[in-house]
């Protein structure tokens, strides 16, 4: 793994996080967007070598919605940047972790994504994540 690469936080709705969080780490957000196969709008926020990803659900029923709904808004995950998945899963799945999903899929902010299943990790949600070439 290279670096932390973002934090994701649930929170209810943009409109009222969006602006909470340009105070709090003085800085705009610089970029919002829908990745429908999570039910989940995204905003970016980056302070250093490090972003904050805000998480909105788009559906009621969504993965964030459920979330928030049993643990409030708050910390979701940590995503760590990785040079090869592939080659990343593969090592984490011969080391016992349990994947989320078996192949990388599409996530925001043009990256190749892989979850670690919570029970696994001490109950952090972990991504891996690598940039699309």
């Amino acid at each position: 793994m290279l670096k932390v690469e973002h934090i994701g936080i649930a929170v209810k709705q943009f409109s009222s996080a969006i602006p909470l969080y340009e105070k709090l780490l003085n800085t705009t957000c610089y970029k919002t967007e829908t990745v429908e196969s999570e039910q989940v709008n995204t905003a970016f926020f980056q302070k250093g070598d490090t972003k904050i990803e805000l998480l909105e659900t788009t559906d009621p029923n969504g993965v964030i919605a459920r979330f928030i709904e049993k643990k409030g808004e708050g910390i979701h995950h940590i995503a760590f940047e990785v040079a090869d998945i592939i080659a990343e899963m593969e090592r984490l799945q011969a080391e016992g972790f349990v994947l989320l999903n078996e192949k990388p899929k599409k996530g925001a902010d043009n990256k190749w994504v892989c979850f670690l299943h919570p029970k696994g990790t001490g109950g952090v949600l972990v991504e891996l994540c690598q940039s699309i070439s």
